[in-house]
């Protein structure tokens, strides 16, 4: 992994590959003693290259906790995580940080935008921690705004957008780096039914047309709807999976 990291576009996908995601038996208590709560329970999931899966359950139930570490926010207390194939228990803490910046874009629901910035350096933020030219930087960001849709607004600031726009900058933002996978924690959580369905379209056009994996928290079935699997989580374990080719 620690050379996929260094040139992430060498990495390929093909038909013997293993699963992008994979949980082997993955538990996560916060606390000790008798104040421990056991989040996950020995989760077990795997997550082919280029499906959309929607994650759902109750408040509680250890999805976000889930996503947390699939997104190498959080490591597990125990059990094993692959990324592509490679233990992300093994790598070291910086490791761990040029996987998230290579591999992995991030979707919230309160967007995450920086407030003082225009739409464009918010776009541009990951290609500052990747260390790219200021020129390439500002085309590939302006690339990004135009497939969201979204060029002209540019140089407006988050204040200066509806909630619809500021998602579909967060978009452009998860994108800009080309990342393999998509992770989006209720990205419609904050918006009314027309804007969420525009974000979800865009979500399914970035997921078929170029093939990024895309795993999605969301409470909302008529959202969830949009992606070809869902998982359920209930009491710390995936309660009901309904197929696709990660599935077991």
């Amino acid at each position: 992994m620690t050379e996929a990291i260094a040139q992430p576009e060498a990495a390929a996908a093909d038909a013997t590959a293993p699963p992008v995601i994979e949980l082997r038996g993955v538990t996560k208590t916060y606390g000790a003693g008798a104040a421990a709560v056991q989040a996950l329970r020995g989760v077990e999931l795997r997550i082919a290259a280029g499906e959309f899966v929607a994650v759902m359950g109750p408040s509680g139930s250890g999805k976000s906790t889930c996503m947390n570490i699939i997104g190498c926010l959080d490591l597990p207390t125990s059990g094993t995580y692959l990324f592509e194939g490679t233990d992300v228990g093994r790598l070291s803490r910086e490791q761990r940080a040029l996987l998230r910046r290579h591999y992995l874009g991030f979707v919230f629901q309160g967007y995450n935008l920086l407030n003082r910035t225009s739409a464009l350096e918010n776009v541009e933020l990951p290609l500052v921690y990747r260390g790219l030219p200021a020129r390439a930087r500002h085309a590939r960001a302006m690339q990004a705004l135009a497939t969201v849709g979204l060029e002209p607004w540019a140089h407006h600031t988050p204040g200066e957008l509806s909630g619809g726009q500021q998602q579909r900058v967060a978009i452009a933002r998860a994108t800009v780096s080309e990342p393999t996978v998509i992770l989006a924690d209720e990205p419609t959580g904050n918006l009314d039914t027309a804007k969420s369905r525009e974000i979800m379209d865009l979500l399914v056009e970035f997921n078929r047309a170029r093939g990024i994996t895309i795993v999605m928290v969301t409470h909302e079935a008529d959202m969830a709807a949009y992606a070809r699997r869902v998982v359920r989580f209930l009491d710390g374990l995936v309660e009901t999976d309904d197929g696709g080719p990660g599935a077991r």
